[in-house]
Order: C-alpha cells, then structure tokens, then sequence
C-alpha cells in the first residue's frame, strides 16, 4: 500500500510604491545588517555561511518587548533580475516550506515598485490562518519601513550617528568579553549605572532595564535586548531610548590577535529632531550629533577600560 501525502501552497503578497531609486531601495533590502536600526522588531542579522544555494543569514527579531525569535534563510541577491529570494531553513508550523522574494520595478527615475511575496507550504487541510496573517502584517510593517527609511535617506544620512571607537587589551578573548556579558554586575562595575535588572531565559539572549546616571546627576531609565555570540560579538539594541533618540543599537565586538585582543565599541543613534531642545535653546542636530559623540564615546570607553583592567589583571599584567 502506498501512502500518498498531499500538500497546498498559498501566496502571501505586500506590494508599495516608494519615491526612491531602485538602487538606494535594493540596497537598503540587500543589506540586513541595516535593518535593525530602522525597523522597530529587527534586533540583528548576519551571513553565517553560504553554498551553492546561497547566502545563509540568521535573523533575530523582537517578539514582545521581552521575546525574540531567531531563524535561518538561504538567500540569493540577484541585481541584475532585480529581485532577492530566500527560503527558510525551517518553516514554522504547521507550515512544511516558506520561501519567498523580494521584487523591485523601477517605475521612474525616483520611482519604486516593491513587491515582497511568501510561498508557504503546508499538507493539505492544515490551518494556516494565523501564520499568513501575520506573515501579511509582517510584510506590511517591513515595506513600510523601506518606504520611510527610502524616502528619508537625506534626513536621516544628517540624523543618524554612527561610529566605533577601539581598545587594545593584553588579556584573553574569553575573560574580556565574559566581563561585558555580565550585565547582572554592571552596578558593582561600572559608575554611571545605578540600578539593573536582567533576564536570560533564553541562553545568551538578554533583557534589562538600566538606570544610568548622566553628565548632569540625572537618572535615564532604558530597556535593552542583547544577543550574545561567545566570544566575538555582543549585539544590543535598546527596546526605550532616551528622551532625544528615535533608535539606539551597537555592539561589542572582540577581536583575537597574537598579542591580545581588539576590543570596540559601537553605537548607532538616531536623534529625534523633535526633542533637540532638551539640550538648550538652539540646539542643532550638529550641536546634539557632537554631544552624543562625546557621552557615548566617553561611557563606551570607560567600559571598555574596566574590561581592560579586568582581562589583564586575570592574565597577570
């Protein structure tokens, strides 16, 4: 006797049309490590391999604001065709397959058609409601960040801050990134933080709220994700911000080399051009652009510093 299994494919599709190039638009898809600094459940993306299929990324992304939910695809970017496919390495249920792709037609010479579809498997007579519909609001939010950040990409080439500031450190690679994953111990550690509170129910996955103190005696209230990869990269992103950012996320990264390790810190800040005010009476973004620089750059390093002095005192310096 033969058994015969039987299965349906259903579409999902999400179509916009932006007021950008096609290059700046496709870019902007192309480049998922971008992603987590406009879109509000993007916590981190990056190549983890690549075959004859093509490119694998793993994504990470915000469920809640105390979740996150990682899977991987194999992508293929083909610029010339003017599309990006991908397909999950695993669907989820009850779906057996989900792949999909990304279509970009140039209507004008700053005119972009995008249309985002998912082919989604599953056997026959399963109820795949619930994951189209919020595959379809998935797509929607997604498009509509591509939209906004295509649109805006003068703005906010002025608005966001971007840099990464290095430190040497004559330690291991395993003690220095281990006194930066300990967030729990950052009261004890670090001055400027007064207060934390952190969850990992999920290994290497963390959330915490912060209370810092800033350069005027003020305390800053913030939430943060951060997923940890031992022992090369710390990934954060914080859930609130301050009062005059629209979005904050960096990491840190730890770089072996044969007489130690590279430690740097990056941020990455949108300011609010709203909120600019909160740093006096004509406040420019190049006025909140250099102290942003300066507060992050000064908080990074000195943690940076204690990382330093940790790791080399452990290794006998």
């Amino acid at each position: 006797m033969r058994c015969l299994v039987v299965s349906s494919t259903q579409q999902v599709e999400q179509v916009v049309t932006i007021n950008a190039d096609y290059e700046t638009v496709f870019e902007l898809v192309a480049d998922v490590a971008r992603w987590p600094q406009f879109h509000l459940s993007a916590v981190h993306a990056e190549l983890v391999d690549s075959d004859e299929e093509g490119e694998v990324v793993q994504y990470w992304s915000l469920v809640g604001d105390s979740a996150v939910r990682t899977w991987r695809a194999v992508r293929r970017t083909d610029r010339p065709g003017r599309r990006i496919t991908f397909t999950y390495k695993e669907a989820d249920a009850p779906a057996t397959e989900i792949r999909g792709e990304w279509v970009f037609t140039e209507l004008a010479q700053d005119r972009t058609r995008v249309e985002l579809r998912h082919h989604v498997g599953a056997p026959a007579g399963a109820d795949l409601g619930p994951l189209l519909d919020k595959i379809s609001q998935d797509s929607k939010e997604h498009l509509e960040t591509l939209r906004d950040t295509a649109e805006r990409r003068a703005e906010l080439d002025e608005l966001v801050l971007s840099f990464t500031d290095p430190l040497f450190i004559a330690g291991s690679i395993e003690d220095a990134y281990d006194y930066l994953y300990r967030a729990d111990l950052w009261p004890e550690r670090i001055p400027h933080v007064v207060g934390l509170t952190m969850a990992e129910d999920v290994p290497n996955v963390q959330f915490f709220d912060m209370d810092t103190k800033g350069p005027d005696g003020a305390t800053h209230t913030v939430r943060s994700v951060r997923i940890c990869l031992p022992p090369n990269v710390i990934v954060y992103k914080q859930i609130s911000v301050p009062a005059m950012l629209v979005a904050h996320t960096g990491h840190w990264r730890f770089t072996e080399t044969p007489e130690g390790v590279i430690a740097e810190a990056r941020h990455t800040s949108t300011i609010k051009p709203s909120a600019l005010s909160l740093l006096g009476s004509g406040t420019t973004i190049s006025d909140a652009r250099r102290f942003l620089r300066r507060l992050l750059s000064s908080n990074s390093m000195s943690n940076l510093s204690l990382a330093k002095r940790f790791a080399e005192e452990r290794a006998g310096f």
